[in-house]
Protein backbone atom coordinates (compact mmCIF):
# COMPACT_ATOMS: atom_id res chain seq x y z
CA UNK A 1 0.00 0.00 0.00
CA UNK A 2 1.36 3.41 -0.91
CA UNK A 3 0.60 7.09 -1.39
CA UNK A 4 -0.13 7.66 -5.07
CA UNK A 5 0.34 11.41 -5.58
CA UNK A 6 1.27 14.66 -3.89
CA UNK A 7 4.03 15.56 -1.48
CA UNK A 8 4.27 12.04 -0.02
CA UNK A 9 4.06 10.31 -3.40
CA UNK A 10 5.41 6.75 -3.50
CA UNK A 11 5.78 6.58 0.28
CA UNK A 12 4.85 3.08 1.45
CA UNK A 13 2.25 2.54 4.16
CA UNK A 14 1.78 -0.36 6.52
CA UNK A 15 -1.33 -2.45 5.80
CA UNK A 16 -3.33 -4.71 8.09
CA UNK A 17 -2.98 -8.40 7.21
CA UNK A 18 -6.13 -10.47 6.84
CA UNK A 19 -9.63 -9.15 6.25
CA UNK A 20 -10.06 -6.69 9.14
CA UNK A 21 -9.64 -3.79 6.71
CA UNK A 22 -10.20 -3.51 2.95
CA UNK A 23 -7.49 -1.29 1.47
CA UNK A 24 -8.73 0.45 -1.65
CA UNK A 25 -6.82 -0.39 -4.85
CA UNK A 26 -4.45 2.17 -6.35
CA UNK A 27 -6.55 2.42 -9.51
CA UNK A 28 -9.78 3.16 -7.64
CA UNK A 29 -8.06 5.57 -5.28
CA UNK A 30 -6.44 7.45 -8.17
CA UNK A 31 -9.78 7.77 -10.00
CA UNK A 32 -11.60 8.97 -6.89
CA UNK A 33 -9.00 11.56 -5.92
CA UNK A 34 -8.85 12.88 -9.49
CA UNK A 35 -12.62 13.41 -9.33
CA UNK A 36 -12.34 15.19 -5.97
CA UNK A 37 -9.80 17.51 -7.57
CA UNK A 38 -10.02 21.07 -6.31
CA UNK A 39 -12.19 20.14 -3.31
CA UNK A 40 -9.15 18.71 -1.50
CA UNK A 41 -6.68 21.59 -1.03
CA UNK A 42 -7.14 23.23 2.37
CA UNK A 43 -9.93 20.84 3.40
CA UNK A 44 -10.43 19.31 6.84
CA UNK A 45 -10.87 15.57 6.37
CA UNK A 46 -12.44 12.81 8.46
CA UNK A 47 -11.43 9.23 7.66
CA UNK A 48 -14.12 7.06 9.29
CA UNK A 49 -13.41 3.32 9.50
CA UNK A 50 -9.94 4.48 8.54
CA UNK A 51 -8.10 1.20 8.88
CA UNK A 52 -4.43 2.10 8.57
CA UNK A 53 -5.22 5.55 7.15
CA UNK A 54 -4.82 5.23 3.40
CA UNK A 55 -7.61 7.68 2.42
CA UNK A 56 -6.85 10.41 4.95
CA UNK A 57 -3.11 10.22 4.32
CA UNK A 58 -3.63 10.38 0.54
CA UNK A 59 -5.80 13.46 1.10
CA UNK A 60 -3.07 15.10 3.20
CA UNK A 61 -0.50 14.31 0.52
CA UNK A 62 -2.72 16.06 -2.04
CA UNK A 63 -3.17 19.26 -0.04
CA UNK A 64 -5.79 18.65 2.65
CA UNK A 65 -5.19 20.83 5.71
CA UNK A 66 -5.84 18.12 8.33
CA UNK A 67 -7.25 14.65 8.93
CA UNK A 68 -8.97 12.95 11.85
CA UNK A 69 -8.90 9.15 11.74
CA UNK A 70 -11.60 7.03 13.41
CA UNK A 71 -10.72 3.36 13.90
CA UNK A 72 -11.72 0.87 16.60
CA UNK A 73 -9.67 -2.21 15.68
CA UNK A 74 -6.61 -2.42 17.91
CA UNK A 75 -4.21 -3.81 15.31
CA UNK A 76 -5.31 -1.42 12.55
CA UNK A 77 -5.10 1.50 14.99
CA UNK A 78 -1.52 0.59 15.92
CA UNK A 79 -0.51 0.50 12.25
CA UNK A 80 -2.34 3.79 11.65
CA UNK A 81 -0.25 5.47 14.37
CA UNK A 82 2.92 4.10 12.74
CA UNK A 83 1.88 5.39 9.29
CA UNK A 84 1.17 8.86 10.68
CA UNK A 85 4.57 8.88 12.42
CA UNK A 86 6.31 7.55 9.32
CA UNK A 87 5.05 10.52 7.27
CA UNK A 88 5.68 12.98 10.13
CA UNK A 89 2.13 14.39 10.02
CA UNK A 90 1.28 14.23 13.73
CA UNK A 91 0.63 17.99 13.88
CA UNK A 92 -2.00 17.85 11.12
CA UNK A 93 -3.78 14.73 12.32
CA UNK A 94 -5.60 13.09 15.18
CA UNK A 95 -6.01 9.33 15.54
CA UNK A 96 -9.07 8.48 17.60
CA UNK A 97 -9.66 4.88 18.72
CA UNK A 98 -13.40 5.25 18.61
CA UNK A 99 -16.44 3.05 18.00
CA UNK A 100 -18.11 4.68 14.99
CA UNK A 101 -21.55 3.48 16.09
CA UNK A 102 -21.24 5.48 19.33
CA UNK A 103 -18.78 8.24 18.44
CA UNK A 104 -19.70 11.92 18.72
CA UNK A 105 -17.27 12.57 15.82
CA UNK A 106 -16.29 15.72 17.71
CA UNK A 107 -12.90 15.22 19.36
CA UNK A 108 -12.10 17.63 22.17
CA UNK A 109 -9.12 19.95 22.22
CA UNK A 110 -8.56 20.13 18.46
CA UNK A 111 -10.80 22.98 17.22
CA UNK A 112 -8.60 23.56 14.16
CA UNK A 113 -9.45 20.08 12.82
CA UNK A 114 -13.21 20.75 12.68
CA UNK A 115 -15.67 21.05 11.02
CA UNK A 116 -15.01 18.42 8.36
CA UNK A 117 -15.20 19.41 4.70
CA UNK A 118 -14.71 15.89 3.32
CA UNK A 119 -15.75 12.71 5.16
CA UNK A 120 -14.56 9.33 3.94
CA UNK A 121 -16.97 6.72 5.33
CA UNK A 122 -15.84 3.18 4.53
CA UNK A 123 -17.72 0.62 6.64
CA UNK A 124 -17.19 -3.13 6.38
CA UNK A 125 -19.27 -4.33 3.45
CA UNK A 126 -21.28 -6.74 5.61
CA UNK A 127 -22.54 -3.74 7.62
CA UNK A 128 -23.75 -1.60 4.70
CA UNK A 129 -27.23 -3.20 4.74
CA UNK A 130 -27.59 -1.79 8.29
CA UNK A 131 -27.65 1.76 6.93
CA UNK A 132 -31.40 2.27 7.29
CA UNK A 133 -33.62 4.38 9.55
CA UNK A 134 -33.37 3.80 13.33
CA UNK A 135 -30.19 1.72 13.17
CA UNK A 136 -26.95 2.76 14.92
CA UNK A 137 -25.32 3.17 11.50
CA UNK A 138 -28.01 5.56 10.32
CA UNK A 139 -27.72 7.56 13.54
CA UNK A 140 -23.94 7.74 13.07
CA UNK A 141 -24.45 9.36 9.67
CA UNK A 142 -26.91 11.81 11.25
CA UNK A 143 -24.34 12.73 13.93
CA UNK A 144 -21.70 13.25 11.24
CA UNK A 145 -23.94 15.87 9.62
CA UNK A 146 -24.39 17.98 12.77
CA UNK A 147 -23.26 21.60 12.80
CA UNK A 148 -19.78 21.84 14.20
CA UNK A 149 -18.95 18.34 12.94
CA UNK A 150 -19.61 18.70 9.20
CA UNK A 151 -19.15 22.00 7.36
CA UNK A 152 -22.19 23.52 5.63
CA UNK A 153 -20.99 22.31 2.24
CA UNK A 154 -19.50 19.00 3.45
CA UNK A 155 -18.99 16.07 1.11
CA UNK A 156 -19.57 12.48 2.27
CA UNK A 157 -17.69 9.78 0.35
CA UNK A 158 -19.29 6.38 0.99
CA UNK A 159 -17.87 3.11 -0.39
CA UNK A 160 -20.22 0.13 -0.68
CA UNK A 161 -20.43 -3.15 -2.58
CA UNK A 162 -21.90 -2.75 -6.05
CA UNK A 163 -25.70 -2.61 -6.08
CA UNK A 164 -25.86 -2.48 -2.29
CA UNK A 165 -29.20 -1.42 -0.84
CA UNK A 166 -29.12 1.13 1.96
CA UNK A 167 -30.80 4.38 2.98
CA UNK A 168 -28.82 7.46 3.95
CA UNK A 169 -30.37 10.12 6.21
CA UNK A 170 -32.02 12.87 4.10
CA UNK A 171 -29.48 15.42 5.34
CA UNK A 172 -27.06 13.71 2.89
CA UNK A 173 -28.11 14.25 -0.75
CA UNK A 174 -26.62 12.00 -3.43
CA UNK A 175 -24.66 14.07 -5.94
CA UNK A 176 -22.86 11.43 -8.01
CA UNK A 177 -21.68 7.81 -8.04
CA UNK A 178 -18.70 6.02 -9.52
CA UNK A 179 -19.01 2.30 -10.22
CA UNK A 180 -16.03 0.00 -10.32
CA UNK A 181 -15.68 -3.75 -10.78
CA UNK A 182 -17.06 -4.79 -7.38
CA UNK A 183 -17.84 -1.53 -5.59
CA UNK A 184 -19.64 1.78 -5.86
CA UNK A 185 -18.39 5.07 -4.44
CA UNK A 186 -21.24 7.45 -3.60
CA UNK A 187 -20.65 11.19 -3.13
CA UNK A 188 -23.25 12.95 -1.00
CA UNK A 189 -23.57 16.68 -0.31
CA UNK A 190 -24.79 17.94 3.04
CA UNK A 191 -28.25 19.42 2.55
CA UNK A 192 -28.37 23.16 3.20
CA UNK A 193 -30.73 24.31 5.91
CA UNK A 194 -33.85 25.62 4.14
CA UNK A 195 -34.39 28.18 6.92
CA UNK A 196 -31.25 30.12 5.96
Amino acid sequence: MRIIAGKYRRRKLLANPGDVTRPITDKVKETLFERLGQELPGSRVADVFSGTGTMGLEALSRGAKSAVFFEADRQAFGLLLQNVAKLGVEDETMCWKSDVLRSSFKPKGVPDLLPFDIIFFDPPYRMVADIKPTTPFYKSLERLARDGVAADNALLVLRTPRRAEFECPPVWVLDRMYEFHNMTIHLFDKRKDDSE
